[in-house]
């Protein structure tokens, strides 16, 4: 017995790939966004998934609910999906964080480095894991999505693949894309990384 868990960033919104938005609040899916959780939706389909979670900022909420919308499941708040906490980072630009000595060693090594007034990636990665835990209590032998964040995914990925998170620019988890882990005991498996709507090899 073993749950399984169809883990989904957040489709797009005007931030990706420019800004941290990080726990801000305002922060909705735009026109493709929105596009790419429909796509995405279609592609869930028939599976025979038992519940749908989020993290609780709207990015994720909306992605969820596009979802169950199509699925005809509730969305239940799942806070421990919630963001990263970029701290001081919040609001920042890309560009504007490149030069600073602190970001460079943030992305070099991940594990270590704690955002200024944030968290540490191991710490996200301990609460997705325990929120996970709780869900494998509901359902433990079922089929759950759950919507997050690009960073959460990718700390949960790499603790399933007992992967050090100084790694973590080998993953790609791209916007409204899904990532598949079962939760065996005691060692959790990776299904699969980064399918999109075009390539969810998915049935029920």
């Amino acid at each position: 017995m073993a749950l399984t868990v169809l883990l989904v960033r957040h489709a797009s919104c005007d931030h990706v790939g420019r800004v941290i938005p990080g726990r801000s609040r305002g922060v909705h899916l735009n026109a493709r966004g929105r596009t790419e959780a429909e796509a995405l939706a279609e592609g869930f389909a028939g599976l025979p998934i038992e519940a749908m979670y989020s993290g609780p900022l709207e990015r994720a909420w909306e992605t969820a609910v596009a979802l169950g919308d199509r699925l005809r499941r509730p969305v239940e708040m799942a806070r421990g999906l919630d963001e990263l906490d970029f701290g001081d980072w919040t609001g920042r630009s890309l560009d504007s964080l490149e030069p600073e000595p602190l970001w460079q060693a943030f992305n070099a090594a991940r594990g270590a480095t704690r955002i200024p007034g944030g968290e540490l990636m191991a710490e996200a990665a301990a609460r997705a894991m325990a929120e996970l835990g709780r869900m494998r209590e509901e359902h433990p032998d079922g089929l759950v999505a759950a919507v997050s964040h690009g960073d959460v995914i990718r700390s949960v990925l790499l603790h399933c693949l007992g992967v050090p998170l100084d790694h973590v620019h080998r993953l790609e988890v791209a916007p409204a894309s899904v990532s598949i882990v079962r939760l065996y005991e005691p060692a959790p498996q990776v299904l699969a990384v980064n399918w999109t709507p075009r390539t969810l090899p998915l049935s029920s």
